[in-house]
């Protein structure tokens, strides 16, 4: 995929990662944290879709203005709850209120190993554990893979949040993740980036 592009953009409290790919002329955005809305205007950028890794509060924060703002489609695993988005546990972690704005999901694509967005193809790989609907986006034929909070640089997504379950996350990292080529680049939802191959031979929750 020779003219692939991929812009980073990192926002709100928990330095949240979003995505924004464009192939041919086309874009689209993977997830919305905070500021990605303004950001995407200051680009000059409309994208195609909104696709969320997961629904966790610092993800979606951003999700109705993105939707509303270029009229674009939005695209996750299950429909809103609170018991995915998780503001009233982050509340009474905080102390202070942490509203998100409510949004419609268009599209959803739970029980799907892929999906075609006219240019840009995606293996969706279902890998719970730190989130209920988490879900990594694999880039057919780029080496690529939008992971979310599944795999970090020398870590994995935390596992005590309700529903979290630790052991799940780290056999859906071995199943599902293990097995795409070393090079592939995969771009979390917070930290820098890493690849496959790094993270299998010295990720230390993985060893």
């Amino acid at each position: 995929m020779t003219d692939l592009h991929i812009q980073a953009y990192c926002g709100g409290l928990f330095q949240t990662n979003g995505y924004l790919v464009s192939v041919g002329g086309r874009s689209w955005v993977f997830d919305a944290p905070e500021g990605i809305a303004d950001w995407l205007e200051a680009e000059g950028v409309r994208p195609e879709a909104l696709l969320l890794t997961h629904q966790h509060h610092d993800h979606v924060l951003d999700a109705s203005r993105v939707r509303e703002r270029f009229g674009c489609p939005l695209y996750a695993y299950a429909e809103p709850d609170e018991e995915i988005i998780l503001s009233k546990r982050l509340e009474q972690m905080m102390g202070i209120p942490c509203p998100v704005e409510e949004y419609s999901v268009d599209n959803r694509f739970d029980g799907l190993d892929s999906i075609d967005l006219g240019g840009l193809v995606l293996d969706l790989l279902h890998v719970p554990g730190h989130s209920p609907d988490s879900v990594c986006f694999n880039l057919r034929d780029a080496a690529v893979l939008v992971g979310g909070d599944v795999l970090f640089a020398g870590s994995i997504g935390r596992t005590d949040f309700p529903n979290g379950d630790h052991e799940l996350l780290l056999s859906g990292i071995r199943g599902k993740l293990w097995p795409l080529p070393g090079e592939t680049e995969v771009l979390p939802g917070h930290g820098p980036t890493t690849t496959i191959g790094r993270e299998k031979a010295s990720n230390p929750f993985l060893a």
